[in-house]
């Protein structure tokens, strides 16, 4: 087998994709109890006050900014202390904030924003997007282990958010991230996309489904697109990943291999499921599809997995 490594791209796929442009040192080996509270001591330090969803901005300077001080975000009732640090950019300590602010409330020049519209309208930067999405899914994990899974008791944040502690029996509790395999098997010049009943009008995107215990990401993309679409895969690769933040997976995409064409949909995962010749998908990419029909906003992980194939000889 060819050892492949240094004929990959200097920089990968997932580079280009919405909240995959993390740049904060998350100093993993130096998160000590009170490193959070300290950190909100600095002047300089940077909070992004997320509410269940959504994110504050503020349009005072005329373009969103996420950034607020300390000053700024507990005049508007933010939960300091409920606060994760979630590293350092330039020596600058950034952290997320928990803020039950109601929307009608704000000021004129605070909104809070969800984050899908935050990344489908660039209201942010590539590493404002990463660190949202670093943000959002602590606070999201935080919020549903208040209390311990083995006695019940309520637990206490430690190593400046990364951890919490069991007050009764003292079981450590870690951050989860959930898996989900997202995939787009190919047969010859064709691919096969799907449509959930929650999709917007005319939308086809690749199939996904989260990853098991004990599975392999290649299994996992066998068995959801034998599940949903009666696919059976030979091999399959791996190409990008991209955090998504609702409200803490990884997507993980790659494409298979199909070993026969005969779909057999599941009715219960998606409306619809289909194979598309390549000239068709590059209509939907370039928005001149006769039937209207489209994939995924440049920003996803599916809409990458299929321009790049359409793309490819």
């Amino acid at each position: 087998m060819p050892f492949s490594l240094f004929d990959a791209p200097t920089r990968e796929a997932s580079h280009f994709l919405g909240f995959a442009g993390n740049i904060i040192d998350r100093q993993s080996e130096k998160r000590s109890d009170d490193s959070a509270r300290m950190a909100l001591t600095e002047p300089s330090a940077r909070l992004l006050l997320v509410a269940p969803g959504r994110l504050l901005l503020d349009f005072s300077g005329g373009s969103a900014n996420p950034y607020f001080t300390l000053t700024a975000a507990e005049a508007l009732g933010a939960q300091i202390s409920e606060a994760i640090l979630l590293g350092r950019t330039d020596g600058i300590a950034m952290l997320a904030v928990p803020i039950a602010a109601e929307h009608e409330s704000l000021p004129e020049h605070l909104k809070a924003t969800d984050f899908r519209s935050i990344l489908a309208q660039g209201l942010a930067d590539a590493a404002g997007l990463g660190a949202l999405a670093q943000g959002a899914a602590l606070l999201a994990w935080h919020a549903s282990h208040r209390f311990c899974g083995r006695c019940g008791a309520e637990t206490e944040m430690r190593a400046g958010g990364y951890k919490r502690r069991c007050t009764g029996c003292g079981t450590e509790h870690f951050p989860r991230t959930d898996p989900v395999a997202i995939m787009l098997s190919v047969s010859g010049d064709k691919c096969l996309m799907g449509r959930g009943r929650h999709f917007a009008p005319g939308v086809y995107s690749a199939l996904a489904g989260f990853i098991e215990p004990g599975e392999t990401i290649e299994a996992a993309v066998r068995r959801e697109t034998l599940e949903e679409a009666g696919i059976r895969l030979g091999r399959v690769v791996y190409h990008s990943s991209q955090p998504w933040p609702f409200p803490y997976s990884l997507m993980i995409g790659c494409y298979g291999e199909a070993l026969n064409e005969d779909i057999s949909t599941d009715a219960d995962e998606l409306e619809d499921c289909r194979w598309f010749p390549r000239a068709e998908v590059l209509e939907m990419l370039a928005g001149t599809h006769s039937g209207a029909l489209r994939v995924p906003p440049g920003h996803a992980i599916a809409h990458q997995l299929i321009r790049t194939w359409a793309d490819s000889d």
